[in-house]
């Protein structure tokens, strides 16, 4: 069978083409988006999930071990604070036996690691790999791929100490300072001062003392040091330098010096600067540390769709099993209100199923034997099981070929897409690579012309150390990460959540705005939108419908319960009889007691069919042409018609639709100046509707989740591409973009994929990030322009000899203030 051009899903029979388009396609969903994009690329040149390894290596080992056989998981991991430390788990993967390959992603806190079950046991995988400050865990796979869960405190993300470690060091700081200002600051100055004397007449007036600011410079350098030191330790065994390493020389330099002075005597030591340069970095991580765990409680509540167990139906009876070990041709039985383990096909019982999330269709797809259910969808209560009889609604479908599932299919795409995307970050750790060797070699030059000139050792390790000091990128290093910590905050007041730098690089410069219909523009729920007919059809209908699983139902009784408060009148007194459901169609049965009927408080019984029309006019009678006429209206402006039948005729009709979402319209004209376009898996009128919007400029209609990749995709080789979304099915869409927004309301694959989460339900919020990636963006290049002019000005000064390390620290610490003043102040 041959694969769809666009999104390599297998093509229908006939397959869906056109003469003006090259190719075969699986719906016309994706002819249209391949139309608008021209020429689709062979399925040769597509991106591969290899392609978002980090190294070569990484690539080869994880592409011979995904063919021989093996398997790979997902694990979160804590410890990880620059993209080095990629790298260095990669490393660490390749000393574990069993393990083929680890490849890590800074950006989501993800390893995903390829490994033999038969060598090494899936639950030993964390403890194998965790190690140097690292942590890996495997995350509750019911809640969000953030690592926050349902309550569930042994998955729950733990806290990495650095509170703890920034109090300790605060108090040491307070214990050597004072040493500092009172008494070696002014004797530096010659100027000696009676406060904290210190009497270098004796060994006990003067060692002691400053053995005493020795040792608490150790224990603060040891234990609020303890993660810059790692950072330099994983920098030079991933052998990529970063800004964590030249911040480690220039601390551990300057402790080394002052050790080996005040082992031979002297005082002028240098152990201040070492508590500057930890504190400051340390007080900086901590602060966007904290933006960022706002961030991450924001969205707590949201929930996966990948299915970890199933159930196995064998000749001795039902067996749970991981999804993982169901082979082709299973038979899997699943029941209301499960999610479907893997693809398959149906063959026993007929069911409602909800593919919104894997496909973005608003409304609930009938399946029946021999159509295929995709993995991740939800299976609807209102079915008729597996027994014939409905006896407890469950079904019973074959496995696949792949034994695969769709969810975990587009788990993978995400993956792929996520691997590739930099952020910000990544370029001042690109910078390191240059930075860091520069400022080493030139610290070394600087030490060697000392000596070359006839100078003393100490003298030119003093200038070496100056050097290092003031080139020690305290305010480079939180130029970014405080500006982008800023912006963080600024925008949870605003109640937006930015999980990816990149959007400070990418939002000023969009051409291109994409915008899922299904969850985004509507809110993806079903409601009521208007009756037509007899004034008893909505709460006869919910009378009816009490006895139903389905969200048509939900919305019909929720309708009647808002009409009840209104008019007095009492759903839940109306008793049901001989309650019966037409899969397909709709429910009947027959009302014993009803209350709903002003002109008696009991009848005999009357039987009422609520579903589609020919449900209708076969179980009570005919539809009269008024009404057969709402329901074209109704079809038309893409809302779905529930008929309501008793004695004898159909009596009204309920419109059931997918409610807008607040501030669709306006959040379209916002972007007017820009290409908007709208992608749907929706089709017909649901998705026309749109195209009459003046500020869209193109819809797709009837798009896979694949084929929302590739348009993407397309878009964004012509431009800066955006996409807001909402659904698992975004995912990789949100994820491929050059700027991802996930409405927070959404699915946890949206939320993980996405560059900014809006927490609320409003769509005007949209407009609302790009002013804040506008102001932040502004702030960066404030404060990287501020710390490059003070490298400029301080390292020639230093290098001419111009300066001691005392006053490098101290030029160090005002820029650094300077940079921690100017990221304090809003962005908007």
């Amino acid at each position: 069978m041959a694969d769809c051009r666009l999104c390599d899903l297998p093509v229908p029979n006939p397959p869906v083409r056109t003469a003006d388009v090259d190719g075969e396609f699986c719906c016309r969903g994706c002819l249209e988006v391949a139309r608008r994009l021209g020429e689709v690329d062979d399925a040769d040149d597509v991106e591969t999930p290899l392609e978002g390894a980090t190294t070569e290596s990484d690539v080869s080992a994880i592409e011979t071990a995904l063919t021989s056989g093996v398997t790979e998981a997902y694990l979160a991991v804590d410890g990880m604070h620059c993209t080095t430390c990629e790298a260095f788990l990669s490393l660490r993967g390749g000393d574990r036996a069993g393990v083929h390959a680890v490849e890590a992603n800074y950006g989501t806190e993800t390893a995903r690691v390829v490994y033999d079950p038969e060598e090494i046991g899936r639950e030993e995988l964390p403890e194998a790999l965790s190690g140097y400050g690292y942590t890996l865990r495997f995350r509750d796979e019911a809640s969000t791929d953030l690592g926050v869960t349902d309550g569930d405190e042994s998955t729950a993300r733990p806290d990495d100490g650095t509170i703890e470690r920034v109090v300790v060091g605060g108090f040491l700081t307070m214990l050597i300072m004072p040493w500092y200002v009172l008494s070696l600051y002014p004797s530096y100055l010659g100027v000696e001062t009676n406060v904290l004397a210190i009497d270098t007449t004796t060994v006990v007036g003067w060692y002691l003392p400053l053995a005493f600011i020795a040792l608490l410079t150790t224990a603060l350098l040891a234990y609020t040091g303890a993660p810059l030191l790692r950072g330099a330790y994983v920098s030079v065994r991933a052998r990529r330098p970063n800004m964590d390493l030249l911040v480690a020389v220039a601390a551990l330099s300057a402790y080394a010096y002052s050790t080996l002075a005040l082992a031979t005597g002297r005082t002028h030591l240098y152990y201040d600067v070492t508590v500057a340069v930890v504190m400051v970095v340390s007080l900086g991580r901590h602060y966007e540390g904290r933006v960022r765990s706002q961030a991450n409680d924001l969205l707590e509540t949201v929930t996966a769709a990948r299915v970890e167990s199933a159930t196995r139906l064998t000749e001795t009876g039902p067996e749970t099993v991981p999804v993982t070990e169901l082979e082709p041709d299973d038979r899997v039985r699943v029941t209301p209100g499960e999610r479907v383990p893997i693809d398959g096909t149906l063959i026993e019982g007929t069911a409602d199923v909800d593919e919104s999330v894997i496909t973005g269709e608003s409304l609930p797809v009938r399946k029946g034997p021999g159509e295929t259910v995709i993995g991740g969808a939800t299976l609807l209560g209102d079915v008729d099981g597996a027994d014939g009889h409905g006896s407890d609604g469950a079904v019973v479908l074959r496995v696949g070929e792949d034994a695969e599932s769709t969810a975990d299919r587009l788990a993978a795409a995400l993956w792929e897409v996520q691997t590739a995307t930099p952020g910000i970050q990544r370029f001042v750790d690109a910078l390191a690579t240059v930075f860091v060797p520069v400022v080493l070699t030139l610290g070394l030059l600087v030490a060697g012309w000392r000596l070359a000139t006839g100078g003393t050792v100490a003298a030119a390790m003093l200038a070496g150390l100056t050097v290092l000091v003031v080139s020690c990128p305290c305010a480079m290093g939180l130029a970014t990460p405080l500006a982008v910590s800023g912006g963080l905050r600024d925008a949870l007041d605003r109640g937006v959540v930015v999980t990816d730098d990149s959007v400070f690089e990418v939002a000023r410069e969009a051409d291109t705005v994409v915008f899922d219909k299904t969850g985004t523009l509507t809110a993806g729920e079903m409601r009521v939108g208007a009756t037509y007919g007899d004034d008893r059809a909505l709460r006869r209908a919910a009378a009816i419908e009490r006895r139903a699983d389905h969200p048509v139902a939900d919305a019909i009784r929720e309708a009647a319960a808002d009409d009840r408060r209104t008019a007095g009148n009492d759903v839940e007194a109306t008793t049901v009889e001989s309650f019966t459901r037409h899969p397909g169609s709709g429910v009947s049965g027959t009302l014993v007691v009803d209350d709903l009927d002003e002109s008696t408080s009991r009848t005999a019984g009357v039987r009422v069919a609520v579903g589609t029309v020919d449900l209708v006019e076969r179980e009570c009678g005919p539809a009269p042409d008024h009404l057969r006429d709402r329901i074209e209206a109704v079809v038309d402006r893409g809302a779905l018609p529930v008929v309501v039948g008793w004695d004898g005729a159909a009596r009204g009709v309920i419109a059931v639709e997918d409610r807008d979402r607040q501030g669709w319209s306006s959040a379209l004209e916002a972007f007017a100046d820009r290409e908007v376009a709208v992608l749907t898996g929706d089709d017909g009128p649901r998705a026309d509707r749109f195209r009459n919007h003046p500020a869209v400029d193109e819809v797709f209609a009837g798009v896979p989740p694949n084929g929302k990749l590739e348009a993407i995709r397309g878009f964004a080789a012509d431009g800066t591409t955006v996409m807001v979304g909402d659904g698992t099915n975004d995912a990789p869409a949100l994820a491929a973009a050059d700027l991802g927004i996930a409405m927070g309301d959404g699915t946890a694959r949206a939320v993980e994929a996405a560059d900014v989460v809006i927490a609320g339900e409003g769509l005007d919020t949209v407009e609302t990030v790009f002013d804040l990636a506008a102001g932040t963006r502004r702030r960066i290049r404030e404060n990287v322009a501020w710390a490059l002019c003070y490298n400029a000005v301080a390292f020639p000064l230093a290098v001419a000899g111009m300066l001691n390390p005392f006053f490098a620290a101290l030029a160090m610490a005002a820029s650094s203030g300077i940079v921690v003043t100017n990221s304090t102040r809003s962005v908007l």
